[in-house]
């Protein structure tokens, strides 16, 4: 098939009488638009083969782009075509690539068509079947998955990771704000008193129109300070602290240089999972758990090459929530068939519906989160801690309508009923200069500015005199310490008037699934009889019954955290104490 492709490229380029000699090679540059930027690359080509292409330049997001940009050149050398399928979950680093390639083909004088023709597919090899045998099987490498990995090892177990996307970290690459902690060191030297473990239940259960599982809320705020202590002795501080929607009290804790926080807490749990040896089989995907006389005794799972029988005293699911399932989200909630997810297109519910094949009992499926401030053209979530730090959120008549840190399901309602059924996030330069989240934003191309109040109006299309009016109203309220509009009581430190000014187009995009797997304190799954089922364990967005009708900004992280340790503990003593048992 190669030589065919080879053939037609060389009667294209003589139909087309190109200037270069037979086997001519070019070095060329192209650029193509990456999710954080402009994404360069070099090809080396003639006009039948494409020889090199080395990505010089990008900003893409660690962990998911980045890992388009080491893996598909090679494969498009390798197919001798750009008609190769994009990474999963890095479409649009991989789409800036292949729109680099054709144009440093083109501008060097090569016709890209003929490269767009795929190679022919390799008949796919049959699978070998294999069995392994570890102590402890994790399903998924987002943070809980992750956490829980390191934490198993840590109390001695021989752990097994398995992740059916082609990086690690899940949703939790995602998350740009912090972890929500209570009575931690890092409060205390900022002298906050007001945000301990009985405000965190509170808010929490009161962000979840008190549906939640209390005693799950009890452990994580109890738990909370615990974990963040632990992340800094893996070498995760997050010392920053601020509030977040939802509540008046200052939890969310956050990284020192204001990276966003997902990413950052993924590439540490990776380096710490490396450094003990943990194996983590990535393009895996679990299919079943694996039962015998009512105990878990390991999974079945398979990737390109292998059948896998695992074997393990001990699972854990870690595999996420179900934000990218939309047949499984409009079986709860049809209105959301075309609306646009900030999930990673690997969570789609895999090991709440393997759980439930074995008798485990699930709780608030139906409770879906709409986060509201999305980028809708990337599906890119804007963070909330842009808020915290003081941001404002106005309608198309330019003039707020919201408490705009109320819950994020009060503030999503709200800008639905707006007109257009968006709004604009309003940011200054004092802002960007104090979080690095804001100036990508604004490197990714997503933010309209201007150097007065007027030229930001006529950049967003608003009523000019409206809006005025409004930065002027908000910035005495800062001044005035009162929101006498709408009632905002935090994010209040810093008033909206350093020049340059910028604005985000943004509406509610589906975020977080609140329900899941049932399970208890110590993470145990709960059948539908109401009974633990022995030596299965579940933490983070797989679960359900932590945040209730509505998750609080920054719980995520802590739930991951709190209750990835908890579960990683906790399948560590299960297996010690129990034997291997081979699978039925």
């Amino acid at each position: 098939m190669k030589k065919l492709i080879s053939i037609l490229l060389v009667f294209a380029m003589l139909a087309m009488g190109s200037a270069l000699a037979e086997g001519e090679r070019v070095t060329a540059k192209g650029v193509g638009q990456g999710i954080d930027g402009d994404v360069v690359v070099q090809v080396e080509a003639d006009a039948t083969t494409i020889y090199s292409v080395e990505v010089l330049e990008q900003n893409e997001t660690e962990g998911i782009g980045t890992v388009a940009v080491e893996k598909l050149p090679g494969a498009i050398v390798a197919a001798n075509s750009i008609a190769v399928d994009a990474i999963a979950g890095a479409t649009v680093t991989s789409n800036a690539i292949k729109d680099a390639i054709r144009q440093a083909l083109t501008d060097s004088g090569i016709d890209p068509a003929p490269f767009e023709v795929a190679a022919e597919a390799a008949a796919p090899a049959e699978k070998t079947a294999e069995t392994l045998d570890c102590d402890v099987v994790i399903v998924g490498a987002g943070g809980a998955g992750l956490t829980a990995a390191v934490r198993a090892t840590q109390a001695g177990a021989k752990v097994l990771v398995l992740e059916k996307m082609p990086f690690v970290g899940g949703n939790s690459l995602k998350a740009s704000g912090g972890m929500n902690c209570a009575d931690t060191k890092f409060q205390a030297a900022l002298d906050i008193t007001d945000s301990g473990v009985p405000e965190f239940i509170e808010d929490t259960m009161n962000g979840g129109h008190g549906i939640n599982d209390l005693a799950l809320v009890t452990t994580m705020a109890e738990n909370s300070a615990e974990a963040v202590e632990w992340l800094e002795s893996i070498g995760a501080p997050l010392p920053k602290v601020a509030a977040t929607g939802g509540t008046v009290h200052k939890y969310l804790h956050s990284p020192e240089d204001g990276s966003p926080v997902g990413a950052y807490l993924v590439a540490k749990l990776s380096e710490e999972a490396e450094r003990n040896g943990i194996e983590i089989l990535l393009n895996t995907t679990a299919t079943e758990i694996i039962m015998a006389d009512g105990v878990a005794v390991g999974v079945k799972a398979s990737d390109a090459e292998h059948d896998y029988t695992i074997n393990a005293r001990a699972v854990v699911l870690a595999s996420g929530g179900f934000g990218a399932n939309f047949e499984l989200m409009c079986s709860f909630n049809p209105s959301l068939a075309n609306a646009v997810t900030t999930n990673h297109p690997g969570a789609t519910g895999d090991g709440i519906l393997m759980a439930e094949a074995v008798g485990a009992a699930t709780v608030d499926m139906e409770q879906i989160q709409l986060h509201p401030t999305v980028y809708q053209a990337t599906s890119m979530l804007v963070s909330e801690k842009m808020r915290s730090l003081g941001a404002i959120l106005v309608n198309q008549d330019g003039v707020r309508f919201t408490n705009d840190l109320a819950t994020r399901d009060a503030v999503s309602n709200a800008e639905l009923q707006q007109p257009g059924g968006y709004a604009w996030i309003i940011f200054d330069q004092n802002l960007v200069d104090n979080n690095k989240s804001a100036a990508q934003y604004i490197e990714q191309g997503m933010a309209v500015t201007g150097a007065t109040y007027e030229e930001l109006a006529k950049a967003m299309d608003v009523d000019a005199e409206a809006f005025v009016k409004t930065m002027e109203t908000w910035n005495q309220a800062v001044a005035d310490g009162e929101d006498k509009e709408f009632g905002r009581n935090n994010g209040m430190d810093a008033d909206l008037s350093t020049a340059p000014f910028y604005a985000i187009q943004i509406a509610p995009g589906i975020h977080h699934t609140m329900g899941g797997v049932k399970i208890d304190t110590a993470t145990r799954v709960i059948d539908t009889a109401g009974k633990v089922i022995p030596a299965l364990y579940a933490a983070g967005e797989v679960t359900g019954g932590v945040h209730g009708g509505n998750r609080i900004g920054g719980n995520a992280v802590c739930d991951f955290v709190v209750f990835g340790r908890i579960a990683g503990a906790n399948a560590a003593d299960c297996a010690a104490a129990g034997a291997l048992q081979p699978a039925a």
